[in-house]
């Protein structure tokens, strides 16, 4: 073989994207932060019952896969001041407790309660826990366009260590700037759920979505979860990620 074609193809093999793992790498370093800070508005549209909107308050710190996140609902009435500790893990699935105000304690999500729905949203506990990279096996299934954007998809399916409600997981990931543009998880054969990455925008130079959809296929609902007043890498107190921290009005 010519030797400068054989250093072409060597150059091209380390660059990254350039397989399935790789890919999914790079995407997670271009989106690292120190912390995360927003307010989210939750729209709730289900076929079966008139459309609700909800608020909660979401902080996060730490790097991905091991990071630390806390969020709190503020509306409506009957949902504030619920809220969930979600403490992620680079080597098995989060750990996560709830605070729930009305009846004055916290309690621990068991595995089996991880698959289902967030308080009526269309997000189950599992899909607020992060992917971290190590847990997962990768496979780039080729490319494809999102909303004319081309992205590169990929099937994510969970190492034995990985305890999940789902079979495997295809990512689209845009191949400009490295952000997912759409994730579908499924139960062996069945797509069961659908979330979306809308209105990406830099943010302190990093791309993320301002606009998350998460539809639940089997129900026929779908929850819009939109960011608003989000801050990066601002200063968080470790106090804040605790259970005890749980219990605080706000």
């Amino acid at each position: 073989m010519h030797r400068s074609l054989l250093l072409l193809m060597l150059i091209s093999a380390a660059l990254p994207g350039q397989d399935a793992l790789g890919i999914v790498q790079e995407s997670q370093r271009r989106g690292s932060v120190q912390s995360q800070k927003y307010e989210g508005v939750l729209r709730v549209e289900d076929k079966s019952r008139p459309i609700s909107e909800k608020r909660w308050h979401y902080l996060r710190q730490g790097s991905y896969g091991s990071s630390k996140a806390v969020l709190r609902f503020t509306a409506p009435a009957d949902v504030k001041g619920v809220a969930l500790l979600i403490i992620n893990h680079p080597d098995r699935a989060s750990d996560q407790w709830m605070w729930t105000p009305a009846i004055a304690r916290e309690r621990r999500i068991a595995f089996q309660d991880r698959s289902t729905r967030f308080f009526a949203t269309d997000f189950s506990f599992e899909d607020l826990e992060e992917r971290d990279v190590d847990q997962y096996e990768y496979k780039l299934l080729g490319e494809e366009a999102i909303d004319n954007v081309k992205c590169w998809r990929i099937e994510t399916r969970p190492k034995q260590t990985k305890s999940s409600q789902y079979t495997f997981s295809q990512i689209w990931i845009r191949q400009a700037d490295y952000v997912p543009a759409r994730v579908e998880s499924y139960i062996k054969e069945q797509v069961v759920r659908r979330l979306d990455y809308n209105d990406i925008q830099k943010e302190q130079g990093v791309w993320l979505a301002r606009t998350l959809e998460m539809r639940d296929l089997r129900r026929g609902s779908r929850t819009t979860l939109r960011l608003e007043k989000l801050q990066l890498n601002v200063p968080v107190n470790d106090s804040e990620f605790t259970v005890q921290a749980l219990r605080r009005e706000q």
